[in-house]
Order: C-alpha cells, then structure tokens, then sequence
C-alpha cells in the first residue's frame, strides 16, 4: 500500500463580467450554458457529462487526455441561492485514482451593469497527488472561457 498523505490549498479569484448576475448565474445553472464553457482545452475529449443543478443534485464530467489519461470530475450541490451563490463539494479522479477533494463557492454581486464574481476554494490533495498551482491555473483558464460564452 501506497504512503498516504494531504496537502491542503486555498485559493479565491475575483472576476468581473459584463453581464448581470442573473445571466452570469445562468451559466452555471443550465446544462446548455455549462457545456459552452466547463470543459477540458482542445486537446481534452469529453467521454461522459451529467448535469443535475438543485441542492443535493450532482454534475460529472468525465474525458481523455492526448496519451489517453482519463480525468474525472464529480461533483454535489449543497447551496443554491439564485443569482447570489452556489456551494458545491467535488472530487477528482486521475486514472481511477481519487487526487483531490475540494469546497468550491461561487458569488456573484451586481457591479454596476455587470457581475463581480468571486470563487473560494479549498482543496484538500490526496495520497502524493502535488497539485502545484495547477488547480488555479485551470480554474482561471475556465473563468476565461467563461467569459467568451458570455459574449454577446
């Protein structure tokens, strides 16, 4: 048996959207708007997406990376406040191997015609997994596409 371990991370990211919240929100909330923009980058081929936005519901997004590495992303909701927050717990996967669990908040607050959006993460990374930064780095990268779904 492997050496077992944590490594605990926390990271919050602010963005501003010009869009209202409740369009912003909408982004998150329907399986049409996520699909636009949660996704791995262009080499990243999606194998299985489940959506089921409510409290208690759950999301899974599931795909292969070039040399065939698979990525799994599963997810519950535990608070929705529409246009205001969501709360939700997720756990990764790398080749059926659990690399991480993480809290994830998302706000969103009016700011002027547009949205402030905050996200505040804690991680807890699993078992040797060093995640280095790299969970930021995707999350912002989402965030980016994000806001090219949201482009008129």
């Amino acid at each position: 048996m492997s050496e077992r371990s944590t490594q605990h991370a926390t990271f919050v990211i602010e963005r501003h959207y010009d869009a209202p919240p409740p369009r912003v929100f909408a982004a998150f909330a329907t399986p049409e708007a996520k699909g636009r923009w949660f996704a791995g980058p262009n080499e990243w081929i999606e194998k299985d997406r489940a959506f089921d936005f409510r409290v208690g519901g759950r999301e899974r997004l599931v795909g292969t990376w070039p040399g065939g590495r698979l990525s799994a992303f599963d997810a519950r909701y535990f608070d929705i406040v529409p246009n205001q927050r969501i709360v939700y717990a997720y756990e990764m996967h790398i080749d059926g191997t659990k690399i991480s669990v993480s809290l994830a908040t998302v706000e969103f607050e009016a700011a002027g015609a547009g949205t402030r959006l905050t996200i505040t993460e804690q991680g807890a990374f699993l078992d040797g997994y060093d995640d280095a930064g790299s969970r930021e780095r995707g999350t912002r990268e989402l965030l980016n596409n994000l806001e090219r779904a949201l482009r008129p």
